[in-house]
């Protein structure tokens, strides 16, 4: 094989003919020796074909063409045919809908649930304190524990006893009113801004009007000899939603 067979193998590229060259020898031929007839030109031209097919199996036939062509960038990912800023956007307005979901929800099934309590202290101006309703305020009673009066309730809802003793508000507030009739003394106690109760024919008031009342602490002081009253309002409506358990009042469920 000749210098251009041996540059297409080191190319690696697929050659169609080839050159056979027969060096001659540096040895001279003996004067002896018989004279070599010349080999027949097809058996040449069959020795290329044979060089140049086993190059091409080594080598491997093939053509390649350079592409000059920019590749084609790949296309952004898109959420439901969306970029990232409008997938972030839609995110968000996925968030806000079950937060608004689960809000109404709890605020018609668990009204008091931590949720609706921390949402009234965002919405509650000044950080002022939620008010609990007056069924959320537990009762206590009007008179000492140790006092062998009855107090009896009325179909209406006011509470009523006739004994010597000491008076106790039916729980915490501040005295709103003390007015004195006939001998006897009318407080008002403001138990949230719209519950309050009305105790009447009291001997004796302790506490003036905008002094804070405690349930365990008394009030005032009755002698025994009238009817000690009390109502309960709620936005000026007498309530009649509780009953007695002992001589303890408890709202009805």
């Amino acid at each position: 094989m000749n210098e251009e067979l041996d540059y297409a193998e080191m190319l690696e590229i697929p050659v169609s003919t080839v050159n056979v060259v027969k060096k001659k020898s540096i040895f001279k031929k003996p004067f002896f020796a018989p004279k070599q007839e010349e080999a027949p030109a097809v058996a040449s031209d069959e020795l290329k074909e044979l060089v140049v097919d086993s190059v091409n199996e080594r080598v491997g036939a093939f053509t390649y063409a350079e592409d000059l062509t920019e590749p084609e960038k790949p296309a952004k990912k898109k959420f439901f045919g969306a970029d990232k800023g409008s997938k972030i956007i839609l995110t968000e307005l996925i968030a806000v809908c079950v937060l608004a979901v689960a809000i109404f929800l709890t605020n018609i099934f668990m009204p008091t649930s931590a949720i609706n309590t921390f949402i009234g202290t965002l919405t509650n101006p000044k950080g002022k304190e939620v008010e609990p309703t007056y069924k959320e305020i537990t009762l206590s009673p009007v008179i000492s524990e140790t006092s062998d009066a009855e107090v009896l309730v009325s179909e209406s809802g006011v509470l009523s006893f006739t004994a010597k003793g000491s008076v106790y508000p039916v729980c915490a507030g501040k005295v709103a009113s003390v007015t004195k009739t006939d001998g006897t003394y009318t407080v008002e106690i403001a138990h949230t801004s719209t519950f309050s109760s009305v105790i009447t024919g009291l001997t004796e008031v302790y506490s003036a009007v905008g002094t804070a009342v405690k349930a365990n602490i008394p009030f005032a002081y009755s002698d025994g000899e009238g009817e000690v009253r009390v109502s309960m309002y709620d936005d000026g409506n007498l309530l009649n939603c509780f009953s007695m358990s002992g001589e303890v009042p408890v709202w009805n469920s």
